[in-house]
């Protein structure tokens, strides 16, 4: 179990209600960047558990770390834990692909064995979701956004760009010839308006239109 927390009492005091439970903590993280990623592909967790709104800019810092962790360990659950409802299109996302992951609110958390049971329904692959936020993200309207154009093949490919694999790594992932991982990348370009005279490279703006979207 790795703990994501930028306030140091809350994660320390979760840190050591989770011990007190019988959980191994390896790892806590005050940031949900390339330090929280790193931590997990050293220790491979069965669950992390993160907040949402984390340094610098405490917006969704930790939404684009549980989608990078589920891209990069799929075995790995991940727990949600904020003060606020998040319906964007990272949280709608997630939830399409529901085992391994939970979305707790803190305030609503009754006692630490309620905690405790979430995070080990999530190591074990099931789905743990406050009914309010399962009721906000049935009401969250839709909008339409860079990516709505695009084919779910398409939508795997561009995440694991965004994973930093290349193309032939793509192709291994998916199982699919490299000429077909080309043809997907050149229609995501293509879909997202991204011409082949950009001064920016358009491997790197396309990952960014994924990860904003």
């Amino acid at each position: 179990m790795i703990v994501a927390e930028d306030s140091v009492l809350l994660r320390q005091g979760i840190v050591r209600l989770l011990v007190d439970e019988g959980f191994e903590v390896p790892a806590e993280c005050g940031e949900a960047g390339a330090a929280l990623l790193g931590l997990v592909a050293e220790h491979r967790p069965d669950a992390v558990l993160l907040d949402i709104r984390m340094p610098p800019t405490h917006t969704d810092e930790g939404l684009v770390a549980a989608a990078a962790i589920r891209g990069a360990h799929p075995g790995t659950g991940v727990l949600l834990l904020s003060q606020y409802v998040e319906t964007s299109a990272t949280v709608r996302a997630l939830a399409q692909d529901p085992r391994g992951f939970g979305y707790l609110l803190k305030e609503r958390i009754a006692d630490v064995g309620e905690l405790a049971g979430a995070l080990k329904r999530v190591a074990a692959g099931e789905t743990v979701l406050d009914p309010l936020v399962v009721e906000r993200l049935m009401r969250a309207p839709h909008t339409r956004g860079p990516l709505d154009g695009l084919t779910a093949r398409e939508r795997e490919v561009l995440a694991l760009m965004a994973e930093g694999r290349s193309n032939e790594a793509i192709a291994q992932r998916l199982v699919i010839g490299g000429k077909t991982v080309e043809t997907h990348v050149r229609n995501i370009f293509t879909k997202l308006g991204l011409a082949a005279d950009l001064l920016d490279h358009r491997r790197v703006m396309a990952v960014l239109a994924y990860l904003r979207a």
